[in-house]
């Protein structure tokens, strides 16, 4: 599989003089990872800067582009519901151009993507720009390809166990994450947010995969061995293959969550308990 890394600036990422600039961009890199050899291709979280199933010009340039070169792509564009309302959304497109799988992101980030309590907040003003507020989807999408099946999460949703356990619940056997992490900057962030992606896949023993605007994007084995990985703010792109199970063992995590910590927080609340009761008795 191929994972692109475009490098967008995010003061030009939405300005629509760079919109066919920034459309080329993943497209040339999108060329260099067919070449070699790549079957399924990712672009990072709404790496397409148009709203692709509106803007017809640009969604038959991408469905043209991936006949073209028989490949499957997985790439992030926002999308529209009832006029108004915003998804963050990711789309996987066939080799023959026609879109396969939607997901739209569950876990939405406060006051980036909405403004919680908006009643209370009324004078707060989300931080990101966009027509509205976005809107939580509520599918946790399997994707299929010929090379397996797969679960997608957006930007922090990498952080949420109990998120991306429900994907490997609905038995995908592994995980591709996109995100912009240009937001961050030059920080200890962007190395932060992808070591989420490594818990992951230990928690579920299935490799994950991811392709983020500004880095890091890379890929990590079932057992959490980073395979590969990129620097921060470089355009570049990554080539790897991943060892999925078609028969994919499901872990204790991924079967019972977080009932070993629940059991852990009762026994010991249970043993302050009882120290209590014995001290009280003394007394």
């Amino acid at each position: 599989m191929g994972l692109l890394q475009g490098n967008i600036d995010q003061s030009k990422k939405w300005d629509i003089k760079f919109k066919r600039e920034t459309i080329d961009i993943y497209l040339n890199l999108s060329k260099k990872a067919k070449a070699e050899g790549a079957e399924l291709i990712i672009w990072p979280e709404t790496a397409a800067p148009f709203f692709f199933e509106q803007e017809k010009e640009y969604q038959k340039m991408l469905a043209d582009f991936v006949r073209e070169n028989n490949i499957y792509l997985l790439f992030g564009s926002p999308a529209i519901k009832d006029y108004n309302k915003l998804l963050n959304r990711a789309y996987l497109i066939s080799p023959e151009g026609e879109i396969l799988s939607r997901y739209d992101k569950i876990h939405l980030v406060p006051f980036g993507e909405y403004v919680p309590m908006t009643k209370l907040l009324f004078f707060i003003n989300k931080l990101v720009e966009g027509i509205s507020d976005f809107i939580s989807g509520e599918e946790y999408t399997i994707m299929k390809t010929d090379g397996g099946r797969f679960g997608v999460v957006i930007c922090y949703e990498i952080i949420f166990p109990e998120l991306v356990r429900e994907f490997i619940k609905k038995d995908a056997n592994f995980m591709a994450t996109i995100t912009n992490d240009a937001w961050f900057g030059k920080s200890s962030a962007p190395y932060q947010h992808f070591s989420m992606a490594v818990f992951r896949a230990i928690e579920n023993r299935v490799p994950v995969v991811r392709a983020a605007n500004t880095g890091i994007s890379g890929t990590i084995d079932s057992s959490g061995r980073i395979k590969k990985a990129t620097g921060i703010f470089v355009e570049t792109y990554i080539t790897d293959e991943i060892e999925i199970s078609k028969e994919h063992k499901k872990t204790f995590y991924t079967k019972y969550g977080d009932m070993f910590s629940y059991i852990c927080t009762v026994i010991v609340i249970g043993f302050f308990g009882w120290n209590f009761i014995k001290i009280r008795k003394r007394t």
